[in-house]
């Protein structure tokens, strides 16, 4: 089986993936007293699905019995500017980076089912292919894998790739060898944990998703707490500084795929005011924003206006005082309340 190993090794880079590892279903026991802890906590916010898929998601082996092999994959997307510099640039709008370019759902599946195609062929093995949409725990399978580890951020980062990569995983029938499992190269750094605007880590490798922006820019609907919504700043989909200041970065490679090229860069916040519903679809179409519609963007763009400190971004808010959708007339009012504040104090 190592030669067929070596050979899936050698076509999933041809296909553009950057690592490869191999795990068994059942590598990580552990994965489903830590689940169960986590929704225990409610840390979950409103992503009631990942209680409703508990079982599967904390047992890989139970998603599909036949598997004897999981196969996990990295493709990597780093940026090649400093994804935190536009923070300061308070009148546009701050995206997080895996969001720049064409949806990484659709990229990594392409390239998966062809790699998964190919494998079936050539051992002869059924196989189930799987990107962010199923109930698989990917980073721990991919840490059982040995592609890396999960940081004290949660995320997979890699001595040799950083931590800009998405992951993609191919359940097969077929028992290949499995690699060892990665253990954790973070030390004493805290440098992610100490960055994070609204403290959304409890403890180390411990994540509160109803504190982290990208969950709030996200996966949360109706209005964010007004304590949280300052500490957002201009972020109005997901957040990279904990991803963005990993020293290990410092080893990652470059994308490879030109489909993560930026296409959303940094929008002017009153342009993205502007938009309706029709607007918002043709302005991000193919891209993963699209997915969060156009009610909760515009109630991120919203927030971020508010903290903005510019007063003549007003106008742009005022307009959906009377939105028929509540979070976004909330936020309206709310950014103008803001810049009315900070109008008076700067007099």
């Amino acid at each position: 089986m190592q030669g067929l190993k070596d050979r899936l090794t050698a076509r999933a880079l041809e296909e553009g993936f950057s690592k490869l590892g191999i795990c068994a279903p059942d590598a990580v026991p552990e994965t489903a007293g830590r689940l169960r802890a986590f929704l225990e906590a409610g840390r979950q916010g409103q992503m009631g699905w990942m209680a409703e898929r508990e079982h599967w998601r904390g047992n890989a082996a139970a998603l599909w019995p036949e598997a004897r092999s999981v196969i996990m994959l990295a493709e990597v997307y780093t940026p090649e500017t400093d994804p935190l510099a536009v923070l300061q640039a308070r009148d546009r709008g701050a995206v997080s980076v895996y969001a720049q370019g064409k949806d990484y759902h659709d990229l990594v599946k392409r390239r998966l089912k062809r790699l998964g195609g190919w494998f079936a062929k050539e051992a002869g093995a059924e196989i189930k292919v799987f990107v962010d949409t199923a109930p698989v725990m990917e980073k721990p399978l991919a840490q059982a894998a040995g592609l890396g580890w999960q940081g004290k951020h949660t995320n997979l980062l890699s001595r040799d790739l950083g931590n800009w990569f998405f992951l993609g995983a191919i359940f097969t029938t077929v028992d290949l060898p499995k690699d060892v499992a990665e253990v954790s190269h973070c030390g004493s750094c805290t440098a992610c944990l100490d960055i994070c605007p609204t403290k959304a880590f409890p403890a180390p490798y411990q994540l509160d998703a109803r504190r982290c922006i990208s969950y709030l820019t996200i996966e949360h609907r109706g209005a964010v707490d007004e304590d949280l919504r300052g500490l957002m700043g201009n972020r109005i989909y997901g957040c990279d500084d904990c991803l963005a200041v990993c020293p290990w970065n410092k080893f990652a490679q470059g994308a490879r795929d030109l489909g993560y090229q930026p296409r959303v860069g940094a929008p002017e916040l009153a342009e993205l005011a502007g938009l309706d519903d029709a607007g918002f679809r043709a302005r991000f179409a193919g891209s993963p924003i699209k997915r969060i519609g156009r009610d909760r963007f515009l109630r991120n763009v919203l927030y971020a206006i508010g903290n903005s400190g510019r007063a003549d971004l007003a106008a742009a808010a005022a307009p959906h005082l009377a939105d028929p959708d509540e979070a976004v007339a909330d936020a309206a009012r709310w950014a103008l309340v803001r810049l009315s504040a900070d109008d008076r104090a700067g007099r």
